[in-house]
């Protein structure tokens, strides 16, 4: 793993190809000056065949350095091939500087293998190049100065002053080689980083349900997805399209160019019309984004008052998600009979009376199928198990409630008359237990409901009542219907008993909701299913009624009908019945 202070190794090899190729222009510089030296001198001084000699085997040098090392970069550890070219730089440089003969200075090339080492090698190397340049450069002044027998302080001042130059080039520079490569690696992470996300982002585009539409301010598609070119009915790529392509976008386009005008987000339903073809229906929405940093958003808004923004509309894109209408209605239905499924889990507990009946007339008759109670074992039978399949069909049909309110099938009957066969009904099953007073008040009046889902409203309530009253007296448990003059018919089931919490009470017509253990909270929830299937409501309040030990408090459940008209009483068929 490579040290986080040294550079990556595409740079540092770009680097290192760099500093040969400077090396090979030096050595050509120099062999250059010496030509025009020799061209324009009227004799050659005696150094001349050794510069040109030093100057050839560096070219020589640098020219192998760069075939056999340009695709190796020194490593953290320089070993001797670099070492060997870092050698002849210096040596090069040094001997070139002793003997010259005008007034060429060389030294100032010595910042070549400095810069080098600085850059690609470590501190301790940088510094130690630099010492060692320093001590060749005020050797080589001292034994000019013991020759020419000239102690001058100025020669050293400047060999000095050169050095300590040296000595910042190479600080400088190596802490710039650092900050490059913290750089580089920091780039090199947000980039690998940038693609995942461009990679992961183009998986789930391509793979997303959604239509997905990447438009600019001049409608034209920078990137649609398959999902999106489905739904529009055309082939991929859609980006090489413009919503003014086709005229049934007209919609679409109008949607973007409102996003844009306004810069807030748009949601609504689009249907796009077709000459001879049936219409697409869609769900769109619409947001504006852009590339930019929150920062150079919000000082490019200081700029907008005086319209002197430099924030191209080009940076700014609409994205829009397309969903099928008919995906959307049936991904909704699908959970609504999610839910409903959830529902059929406790379906047991309501066909657990009726369950227990049939098993125990089946037995009854098993023990004897000559006698006259067979029949009426066998119609029991019969009535039962309709029951069971009524319970069935309901908690299916409540599915479809919420779409079947306005148009639920409902014929009209007699309130009282039904209730009369319903309480009659109810009370064989378990006399001892189903004592009460039935109290009819609404004498021949109509009601538009359905004679299955009443007797299954009312044998709720009724079953409700009897479970939760305080005693078994007769009057304990009432069964009261009434209304008329301009008022709505109704159906009030009430038993005496303590009222209910009120923490149960704001739950009571919610699904699953009950303060019994045993219980699966599904019937009153039922009720009131049905009763806005056809209109109605139903209702909960403490109440009142006269009983043989005068009035007492209850709780009382209400159910007010819709589409009623009053016929005339025949009070003596409907006297109350005490049982």
């Amino acid at each position: 793993m490579a040290s986080p202070h040294t550079l990556p190794l595409q740079s540092a090899r770009r680097l290192w190809q760099a500093f040969l190729s400077a090396r090979v222009l030096v050595a050509t510089l120099l062999i250059a000056l010496l030509a025009m030296q020799t061209w324009t001198s009227t004799g050659m001084p005696p150094s001349m065949p050794w510069s040109w000699a030093l100057s050839t085997g560096y070219l020589v040098v640098a020219l192998v350095g760069w075939v056999l090392l340009h695709h190796k970069p020194p490593a953290a550890h320089w070993r001797w091939p670099w070492l060997l070219l870092l050698v002849a730089d210096i040596v090069t440089i040094c001997l070139l500087q002793e003997m010259q003969t005008g007034r060429m200075y060389y030294t100032p090339l010595l910042a070549l293998p400095i810069l080098t080492v600085s850059v690609l090698g470590p501190m301790r190397m940088a510094l130690a190049t630099t010492a060692s340049i320093t001590l060749l450069l005020l050797g080589a002044n001292i034994v000019s100065a013991w020759q020419s027998g000239n102690f001058s302080s100025d020669g050293y001042m400047q060999t000095a002053l050169v050095c300590a130059g040296f000595f910042a080039v190479a600080y400088l520079t190596r802490q710039l080689s650092l900050r490059l490569a913290y750089q580089e690696r920091q780039a090199r992470q947000s980039r690998q980083a940038a693609r995942t996300h461009a990679q992961v982002n183009s998986l789930i585009i391509a793979n997303l349900s959604e239509g997905v539409l990447v438009v600019d301010a001049e409608q034209q598609v920078r990137l649609a997805n398959p999902a999106a070119c489905e739904l529009l009915g055309l082939p991929p790529p859609l980006a090489l399209h413009n919503l003014h392509d086709m005229a049934l976008w007209q919609p679409l386009r109008d949607m973007v160019a409102h996003t844009y005008a306004s810069g807030q987000a748009q949601s609504q339903h689009v249907h796009l019309l077709a000459e001879g073809e049936r219409p697409v229906g869609l769900y769109v929405r619409t947001w504006l984004t852009t590339s930019l940093e929150p920062e150079v958003l919000a000082a490019e808004a200081e700029y907008d008052g005086a319209g002197e923004s430099l924030l191209a509309p080009h940076l700014w894109l609409c994205v829009i998600f397309l969903n099928d209408l008919r995906l959307v209605e049936a991904r909704i239905r699908t959970e609504k009979m999610a839910a409903m499924g959830r529902m059929s889990a406790a379906v047991a507990h309501e066909i657990r009376n009726p369950l227990a009946a049939i098993l125990q007339a089946n037995a009854l008759l098993a023990e004897d199928l000559d006698q006259p109670a067979q029949q009426r074992l066998s119609h029991m039978v019969e009535q039962n198990a309709q029951r069971l399949a009524r319970i069935a069909e309901d908690v299916l049909d409540i599915a479809r409630v919420q779409q079947q309110i306005q148009h639920a099938d409902s014929r009209t009957l007699s309130l009282d008359a039904e209730l009369s066969t319903i309480w009659h009904e109810w009370q064989q099953q378990d006399a001892p237990q189903r004592q009460g007073v039935f109290a009819p008040g609404c004498g021949q009046a109509q009601i538009a409901f359905d004679s299955e889902h009443l007797r299954r409203v009312a044998i709720n309530l009724l079953d409700n009542a009897a479970r939760h009253r305080a005693s078994l007296l007769a009057d304990g448990l009432q069964l009261h219907t009434g209304g008329g003059q301009g008022e709505p018919f109704w159906m009030q089931v009430w038993s005496e008993g303590p009222p209910v919490e009120a923490s149960v009470e704001k739950h009571l017509f919610e699904p699953f909701f009950s303060s019994q253990s045993r219980s699966t909270g599904l019937g009153l929830y039922i009720c009131r299913e049905l009763c806005q299937r056809h209109g109605g409501s139903i209702s909960y309040a403490r109440a009142e009624r006269p009983t043989a030990r005068g009035p007492q408090p209850g709780n009382a459940f209400t159910v007010h009908f819709r589409g009623q008209q009053r016929q005339p009483d025949t009070a003596s068929l409907f006297d109350p019945i005490v049982v």
